[in-house]
């Protein structure tokens, strides 16, 4: 009896091709048997390298297919891949294939289909019997005690996903962390198997299928920026080395909260690199920010407003981009259907608020944190991580801080917030955006400070420096004439006005001296000598501010 195995790539048109060979000799022979076994695209590399290794083959593509001289499991012989397969067919039993190339890559993206969705399926029977393993570290904070609700309401993993939460926390938090196990457990949620806490670093995310990594609470005073992105690096290496050693193979982390989200996150990829692939860090908090303060000048629920960019550093110098956010639902004198929307730019009509003030209160909130509370940062985390298992809705823009390869012209190697969407449990980057392009100065601005925290943190670099432009440089302080501060030209002009004064002064009573005029002409010649004085003292005080704004180099 013939058994062949029949291994490829979900994707792979030879694969499609060769399993349609494969499937119409076993319907008509009866002693030709197959098992087929098909890998994500991603994985199928490391899954092949495995299976050579083990068996001391030469194989290098997709599919391979070996015959199995017992029965399932057994030593194989390699018989090759897609070409030997079809010579074999031929030679043996006189069957070859005439699929089209196009009917090739249709087979294929189905396949890949068929698998994921298998796939999906497997880990659902899987959480029947184990359930979801949650851990949210620092769940001290305030955005553990929002998020936990969220995660027990059944909206993140879906309904028939049992999930069990673990807190994580230093030992003096472990009363806190008690009184929120008897919360959750008070939710009697139907997808809730079990709480629990940990305090012992050693066992810190055993089996973890999800980690929640939250500002952490740091006892060691700081006086300066450089000792503050330094003092992230032991517990980012500390938690690295953890997920390496106790998280399942298969861990999804995410990075929350409002301070260093960046450079927390890329630090966890350099100290975690076997699941560097499957760190994120949330972005929808910024997001949120920009469509609660946008709604509020349209009048309008934030709801209603879809596609904000947010470029950048999450919690430093971003790019809020709304030249794709739309508006839906939007009351005026132009109505549609639900779905139709309209451009938000087109909307504003103060080009001077979106400038200044709209940047500003994000600058704002985006420095001092102080509206990135416990309720934001757990909704986000929890929209992103539902994102993750479930994909984001169709069409829409989300933005995510990932590691750079490169897209947009980002440099390479920093975590930067950018434009993707979710599916198929994953994400992919929507590089395909036009008019997205992004300024080479405001490039550098964002990428400038994300470099420089990584290199801070690490020790290559002493001192943080934040970035200026050439313009910033040349623009010191309000100027006037050859460069002298406004402050400089009152001082040395202030000799003229005490002149002026003195002058004026000397003129009633020059006059009263050597003169015989009457009494009413002597009083009238007050009036002249005091509109004389004040007109020398304004023209001097006018003057300066005058010159000065017209040599001073606009503002940028």
């Amino acid at each position: 009896m013939a058994k062949f195995v029949i291994a490829g790539r979900a994707d792979c048109p030879y694969y499609a091709k060769t399993e349609l060979v494969a499937d119409y000799l076993q319907k008509n022979l009866p002693d030709f048997w197959i098992h087929k076994i098909t890998q994500r695209p991603e994985v199928w590399e490391d899954w092949l390298k495995d299976v050579c290794e083990k068996n001391k083959w030469s194989h290098k593509n997709s599919p391979i297919i070996w015959r199995e001289l017992l029965d399932h499991g057994g030593k194989g012989l390699l018989l090759g891949g897609y070409n030997e397969f079809l010579e074999h067919a031929q030679l043996y039993y006189d069957v070859t294939s005439s699929m089209t190339t196009e009917l090739m890559m249709v087979i294929a993206q189905e396949n890949l289909g068929a698998h994921i969705e298998k796939e999906q399926e497997e880990e659902a029977l899987k959480t029947c019997i184990n359930p979801l393993q949650v851990w949210i570290t620092s769940a001290s904070a305030p955005a553990c005690y929002n998020l936990i609700p969220i995660l027990t309401s059944g909206e993140v993993f879906g309904m028939h996903t049992e999930i069990s939460i673990t807190l994580f926390d230093n030992k003096q938090a472990e009363e806190h962390l008690k009184s929120l196990v008897v919360e959750t457990q008070d939710l009697a949620s139907p997808v809730l198997r079990s709480v629990s806490i940990c305090t012992k670093v050693e066992e810190a995310f055993r089996q973890a299928h999800v980690i929640v990594v939250l500002d952490d609470s740091t006892d060691k005073e700081v006086f300066t920026l450089e000792d503050c992105l330094r003092s992230r690096v032991p517990l980012c290496r500390l938690y690295g080395y953890l997920i390496e050693k106790n998280a399942h193979e298969s861990v999804r982390v995410i990075v929350g909260g409002r301070t260093f989200v960046n450079l927390k996150t890329v630090l966890l990829m350099r100290y975690a690199p076997r699941i560097a692939h499957n760190i994120i860090a949330v972005a929808l908090g910024v997001e949120g920010e920009a469509k609660a303060i946008l709604a509020r000048k349209l009048k309008t629920a934030p709801s209603y407003i879809k596609d904000v960019i947010i470029w950048g550093n999450i919690s430093g110098n971003n790019y809020v981009d709304l030249r794709k956010t739309r508006v839906y639902r939007y009351e005026s004198a132009i109505w549609g259907p639900l779905h139709y929307s309209r451009p938000v730019l087109n909307l504003i009509f103060d080009s001077e608020w979106l400038k200044r003030e709209f940047v500003a209160i994000l600058k704002n909130l985006t420095s001092t944190g102080r509206q990135f509370g416990g309720i934001l940062a757990a909704h986000s985390i929890a929209t992103t991580l539902k994102y993750w298992y479930h994909g984001s809705p169709p069409g829409e823009i989300v933005s995510l801080g990932i590691l750079s390869e490169g897209q947009f012209g980002i440099p390479k190697g920093i975590v930067f917030s950018m434009p993707v969407k979710f599916e198929n449990g994953t994400w992919v980057v929507l590089t395909d955006l036009k008019d997205v392009e992004i300024s080479e100065q405001m490039m550098t601005r964002m990428t400038s400070d994300l470099i420089q925290e990584k290199l801070v943190a690490l020790g290559d670099k002493i001192h943080f420096q934040p970035y200026q432009s050439a313009q910033e440089t040349r623009r010191p302080d309000v100027r006037y004439q050859q460069g002298h501060t406004l402050s400089e030209g009152l001082r040395k002009n202030s000799f003229l006005l005490f002149l002026a004064l003195g002058c004026t002064a000397c003129i009633p009573g020059l006059l009263l001296h050597h003169s015989n005029l009457c009494f009413p002409l002597h009083m009238s010649i007050f009036p002249l000598c005091v509109s004389v004085f004040l007109s020398l003292s304004f023209s001097l005080f006018i003057r300066i501010p005058v010159i000065a704004f017209k040599t001073c180099p606009k503002p940028v």
